[in-house]
């Protein structure tokens, strides 16, 4: 028997109740992570990334232009990664969307530290995407992406989104103050990090 197939069968199951915990808190933890985001005139990489840029050049609120820059994903995760993952990752991004529009109503800062809301805003997205990815969900766009060749290949899915951010936050030199880029990197490293060092195959073995 393959260790592959040894970690399989001690992987203990998550229930749907928890699986549902995990969705709420993972998705209010990204939330909060966006507005801090937002306040702070900052960028993360992913599809994210790209919903801030649209607002901070057009206007349109984070939560619309993350909702529909998502919806040509969700046929890559069917196909790749079956329709309860696609379902539970619809229900991730949509309540991340859900969520951003109310926080940004319920938090209001006063006072923001520029080189605070980086480093926060990047622990805030990174562990609430480790609670969404080891209940075998993502927030659409290249998170799909990232977990399929972690699953089919061992690539470590924090690495691969690092390459996808650089891009990305590359990009944001078009529409950011290069402060504001920079820390924007920071941040972006920060959130990588905890994905890559805590969301490794065969350490965590819970399936949904």
């Amino acid at each position: 028997m393959s260790q592959r197939e040894v970690e399989s069968t001690m992987a203990v199951r998550h229930g749907l109740h928890e699986d549902a915990l995990a969705l709420i808190l993972g998705s209010l933890m990204v939330a909060l992570g966006m507005t801090i985001y937002a306040q702070a005139m900052l960028v993360v990489g992913g599809v994210a990334g790209v919903a801030l840029l649209l607002q901070y050049m057009s206007g349109i609120d984070f939560w619309l232009g993350f909702s529909l820059i998502n919806l040509p994903f969700y046929l890559l995760g069917w196909k790749r990664l079956g329709g309860a993952f696609v379902l539970r990752t619809f229900v991730a991004v949509s309540l991340v969307s859900l969520f951003s529009r109310l926080t940004a109503e319920w938090v209001v800062f006063s006072q923001l530290n520029s080189i605070y809301a980086a480093i926060m805003a990047g622990t805030l997205c990174g562990t609430g995407m480790l609670m969404l990815f080891r209940h075998r969900t993502s927030l659409g766009g290249n998170n799909i992406l990232a977990i399929f060749l972690q699953e089919n290949f061992g690539l470590r899915a924090g690495y691969f989104q690092l390459a996808v951010d650089f891009a990305i936050l590359s990009a944001s030199f078009l529409v950011l103050a290069p402060d504001k880029v920079l820390l924007s990197v920071l941040s972006a490293t920060v959130l990588n990090l905890i994905l890559a060092l805590n969301h490794r195959p065969g350490r965590y073995l819970g399936a949904s």
